[in-house]
């Protein structure tokens, strides 16, 4: 009787790939396109890695160091809550956009300076009624998206213009300097951070008492509310949300009433940073708008709306901040404020580009 013996299984090594799925790259690929802070942590290093490397050949008028670095962050406040308020609003859906909030922004900065520099109402009250002016603003755009369903492009763009030119008309295209409002500027300053500042560089105040709150509360409210939950309902397919019976005008107004309001807290901001009201403040040059939509979308804010993180915000913003900061280095005169244009708009075609790639590859970025 004779034994049989069975050989082992051979082992073939070009089918682990396929055991172990995808390789090392793809993994990485896609964690780049469909993981949107995994993108741009990417690329805020790859930015501040080649800043530092010309700072170092000595290809920039300036240091690119920790404390430049920081006192950058002053510009990068209004940004980000502006781009906060954009998302918002693209989220809603329906073609969400909100163009005018750069006018928002200076109309709602004249009623701050006539509040706090000319009419004698303490900060207190002057800030919440310059909420409230934005609030408002904010809420006449919703009506007329959400009510009167005009495209948000066409109905913010008109606002644009009439709140543009409020804000000359009732100032005769003069900024409102009194003291009390110069004085705001200390609100601007940088300082220690408690505890282990001592170690790092001064940090713009307004970190702390503007964008961080701002930051925190509209985070909550998206991510931690019903109302968040709703946003996003609309911003996804707003017929199926009606038919599960939200209130889609209500959601889709409201988030253009907040957007305001994060525009009016802003105008606080600005006029302390410039020291006087200005009624160009958030239209002067480009204005505000358009950096804002810009980091929003680079965010991972889908501008077909339902998507978008606030983290993903927070760190666009830093990444534009700090590029826009070694752009101002690389170049002199007015050079660099233009390459600052050149890089806004290749950064916005990018970004969309990406969205549409990472919706049809993978069904959207996280």
């Amino acid at each position: 009787m004779t034994q049989t013996t069975t050989s082992p299984e051979t082992h073939d090594p070009a089918t682990d790939d396929g055991d172990r799925g995808p390789g090392l790259a793809a993994r990485a690929v896609r964690a780049l396109l469909t993981q949107r802070i995994v993108l741009l942590a990417a690329l805020l290093v790859l930015v501040l890695v080649w800043m530092t490397l010309l700072d170092s050949g000595g290809y920039l008028t300036g240091a690119y160091d920790s404390d430049y670095l920081s006192a950058a962050l002053v510009d990068a406040v209004p940004m980000c809550m502006l781009a906060l308020a954009e998302l918002v609003v693209i989220v809603s859906g329906r073609g969400g956009i909100d163009l005018s909030i750069g006018a928002i922004v200076s109309l709602a900065g004249m009623v701050f300076g006539f509040a706090y520099g000319r009419w004698g109402w303490s900060l207190l009250a002057a800030i919440v009624l310059t909420v409230l002016a934005g609030a408002a603003l904010g809420a006449v755009n919703g009506l007329l998206v959400a009510y009167v369903r005009f495209p948000a492009l066409i109905a913010t763009l008109a606002t644009y213009y009439a709140y543009k030119s409020l804000a000359l008309v009732i100032t005769d295209s003069k900024p409102i300097s009194d003291t009390e409002v110069a004085e705001l500027y200390s609100i601007t300053r940088s300082v220690e951070i408690p505890v282990i500042g001592h170690d790092l560089p001064d940090v713009p105040l307004g970190v702390f008492t503007f964008l961080i709150p701002t930051v925190i509360v509209i985070w909550l409210l998206t991510a931690r509310t019903t109302f968040g939950r709703r946003l996003f309902a609309i911003g996804t397919n707003d017929v199926a949300a009606e038919w599960s019976g939200l209130d889609v005008r209500k959601t889709r107004f409201t988030s253009y009433l907040l957007a305001g309001a994060i525009a009016g807290l802003v105008a606080v901001y600005i006029s302390a940073q410039f020291a006087s009201a200005r009624p160009d403040a958030g239209t002067s040059g480009n204005g505000l708008a358009l950096p804002a939509i810009t980091i929003a979308v680079l965010g991972g804010v889908a501008i077909t709306g339902g998507i978008g993180r606030v983290s993903g915000v927070v760190l666009a913003t830093f990444l534009i901040t700090w590029l826009n900061a070694g752009i101002l280095l690389a170049f002199t005169g007015n050079d660099g404020t233009q390459y600052q244009l050149l890089a806004l708009g290749v950064v916005l075609i990018f970004a969309a580009l990406l969205n549409g790639v990472t919706q049809r590859r993978y069904g959207g970025s996280r």
